[in-house]
């Protein structure tokens, strides 16, 4: 099949296409309204021993998300200085999650690992310092960092979609994030026996797989999230409370 005299075959490819556009945008904003505030903490783990606990919080005002994170060390954990905090400000739009801007500290004097960055999508330009490296990148619609990611992740969960990838900044450069989909599972948690989706993550040329037990009862939020390079486990991280204020 190629052209018909009047071009009809021509277009009408382009008009699939401007459909299925207009498809993907109606599912992120029903995700959009399929987003909740929470609050959750997670212990976590290496080697199996407890080395922190993580509070995260997800909230609300106006047509903006704010998600923020606070770890304070356990056990072993307490002999390192950092005390990593982010947050994340972020808006959900008809092409998914938007950042607006990101700053993370490790909760040391020298606080070498900060950053401080601003996203501009109408110059889509990203701006500012990562770790002590200035930063000035062109933005594309797949860019979200440490913190927004997290929500990007439920979004899609939340439109019946799969995300493909993300980019994530690294130093002075993107790096690209690959998602698959991996199967069910059924989490033990403090509050009962919780239904998940499995989810991986994996960067481009890198040993190291992150997979997500997301629960599909509460909004796709993580109770589980594991790191492996091989069959060595990395890390680990376990729900320990959830609310919804």
């Amino acid at each position: 099949m190629h052209l018909s005299t009047d071009g009809s075959l021509r277009r009408r490819p382009r008009l699939l296409w401007v459909a299925a556009l207009l498809s993907l945008g109606a599912g992120a904003v029903a995700a959009a309204d399929g987003l909740k505030p929470f609050d959750a903490s997670y212990e976590w783990s290496w080697k199996g021993m407890t080395v922190a606990v993580s509070s995260v919080k997800l909230a609300k005002s106006g047509d903006t998300w704010t998600y923020t994170s606070s770890s304070e060390p356990r056990g072993l954990g307490k002999m390192f200085s950092e005390r990593p905090h982010m947050v994340s400000v972020l808006k959900v739009t008809s092409a998914g999650v938007q950042p607006q801007s990101y700053k993370a500290t490790d909760g040391t004097a020298a606080d070498k690992r900060g950053v401080d960055l601003k996203y501009d999508w109408t110059s889509l330009k990203l701006t500012g310092t990562y770790e002590q490296t200035k930063i000035d990148l062109p933005l594309t619609p797949d860019v979200q960092d440490d913190a927004s990611v997290q929500v990007a992740l439920m979004v899609e969960q939340l439109g019946g979609r799969t995300p493909d990838h993300f980019s994530l900044l690294s130093g002075n450069k993107l790096r690209v994030y690959h998602y698959k989909r991996e199967g069910e599972a059924t989490v033990k948690t403090p509050f009962g026996d919780v239904a998940t989706v499995i989810f991986s993550s994996q960067a481009d040329y890198s040993p190291r797989i992150t997979r997500f037990w997301c629960a599909t009862d509460r909004g796709f939020v993580p109770m589980r999230v594991e790191q492996k390079k091989g069959d060595d486990v990395q890390w680990t991280m376990e729900i320990k409370s959830f609310s919804r204020p």
